[in-house]
């Protein structure tokens, strides 16, 4: 078994030194559903922690950005007071519970693309600056292409195929993969900007002016 590790190790590392881009993209892959896979485990968590407050019933519709095919207001974020099985859209619960879980996850997503996938050196607080506006750009973005597949998908799985509340959590489950595979080719460019190496000098450098 050691010498199967031994041989593993030397492999990968030979296959890094020789395609150091597709490496740093195969383990961007490998992060990127690791955190795919917390939202969705925790999603529902603050989901039904919200359900039982006062928030399902409070609306939550805002950017309003002409209409739907139907005439109705098109929301960017667009969650109409009440639950999804009364026809709602959840609410200002609803919304939470997808923002912090999403929230939950970048954060982590933050520290493991930078120190592992990137392996930066660059100064972490304008990194985490630019990570943060690319991070409301990108949630604005996905929010409004929302707005296409989401109704059609939670009213099959819900309405037309009758599976209920069974239906609403596997509607949970695709619009949030939806949304993650946005981020995922979005994400990927900005993190190639943002978490650089710099030279051992040039860091050097500024932790010594820093110190100062």
């Amino acid at each position: 078994m050691k010498e199967r590790n031994m041989g593993l190790k030397s492999w990968w590392k030979n296959y890094k030194d020789k395609h150091p881009n597709m490496t740093q993209f195969l383990v961007f892959f490998i992060l990127s559903n690791g955190v795919t896979v917390l939202q969705i485990v925790v999603m529902p968590l603050f989901k039904s922690i919200f359900a039982k407050t006062a928030l399902v019933g409070m609306n939550f519709q805002i950017l309003q950005i002409g209409s739907n095919f139907d005439g109705s207001q098109y929301y960017v974020f667009d969650y109409a007071a009440g639950t999804l099985s009364s026809g709602g859209g959840g609410g200002l619960a609803y919304f939470l519970a997808i923002q912090i879980s999403i929230a939950m996850a970048q954060i982590i997503n933050f520290f493991a693309q930078r120190n592992i996938t990137f392996k930066s050196n660059s100064n972490i607080w304008k990194a985490a600056f630019w990570y943060v506006v690319a991070y409301f750009v990108i949630s604005i973005g996905a929010a409004a292409a929302q707005g296409f597949y989401k109704a059609p998908i939670y009213n099959l799985l819900m309405n037309t195929w009758g599976m209920g509340s069974t239906g609403e959590t596997t509607a949970d489950v695709i619009t949030m993969i939806i949304n993650s595979a946005i981020s995922f080719w979005v994400f990927f460019p900005i993190f190639k900007i943002i978490f650089k190496q710099e030279p051992a000098e040039q860091t050097a450098g500024q932790a010594t002016a820093s110190d100062k």
